[in-house]
């Protein structure tokens, strides 16, 4: 099955399963699992925007915030990532969708894992339109992510 074909199908199963869902983890996660179960991607998951330090302790707005880790599947990964760095806090801070065809070549990348090649980053965003976190997805192959992953991916979100 072509890739455009895979996504139709995902895009249609990711809405069923979302609807009338309202955690938003419960929703990270089965979005997480559906997507690595078909494409088998090397890693696949979510990063929240979250005050740093708040794991476990209260934390005062204005706050400097960071990437935190959320639902993933696949191996172990970086649990925190700084506004701006890496390819995940780079997609957070332009606001937009990072496609990485190397990772090797791209300035700053964070190597949770020196299998992953290649990445896509989108950004997810809340009511008000503020990113909220980031769907990172990983493969262990160079130049698998392109524009219709980028703009699938970026619908699929927009289910969140």
């Amino acid at each position: 099955m072509e890739k455009a074909e895979k996504y139709r199908l995902l895009d249609r199963q990711v809405a069923a399963l979302l609807e009338g869902e309202t955690d938003v983890i419960a929703k990270m996660a089965n979005v997480a699992a559906v997507l690595h179960e078909t494409f088998r991607f090397w890693w696949t998951g979510f990063y929240r925007v979250a005050p740093v330090g708040s794991v476990g302790e209260p934390v005062e707005p204005p706050s400097p915030r960071e990437l935190v880790l959320g639902p993933f599947q696949g191996p172990v990964a970086c649990m925190h990532i700084p506004f701006g760095k890496g390819v995940c806090g780079t997609a957070w801070k332009r606001n937009e969708t990072v496609v990485v065809p190397d990772v090797e070549q791209f300035p700053g990348h964070i190597a949770c894992s020196s299998a992953s090649r290649s990445e896509i980053v989108v950004p997810v965003h809340g009511p008000d339109g503020a990113v909220t976190a980031v769907l990172d997805i990983d493969s262990d192959r160079l130049g698998t992510f392109d524009e219709e992953d980028r703009v699938w991916l970026e619908k699929i979100v927009t289910l969140l």
